[in-house]
């Protein structure tokens, strides 16, 4: 079995890390499609919100006039 080589060993070690640093950037990226699935989903919400304090807001008004 040959011995292997100053270079290699290096070459080895420097492919692990760009193998773990790859991992965690696509983790990184699934986190934040997520995230933004979320915000997206609260600001639907808050805007249906918004639409219905309007329209109370409305009922309200004209039941005071």
């Amino acid at each position: 079995m040959a011995k292997k080589t100053r270079l290699t060993k290096v070459a080895t070690s420097i492919g692990a890390a760009v193998g773990r640093a790859d991992r965690t950037a696509h983790k990184m990226a699934k986190a934040g499609a997520l995230a933004k699935k979320e915000l997206d989903a609260l600001a639907k919400d808050v805007a249906a919100l918004k639409r219905r304090l309007e329209k109370a807001t409305g009922h309200l008004r004209h039941a005071l006039k």
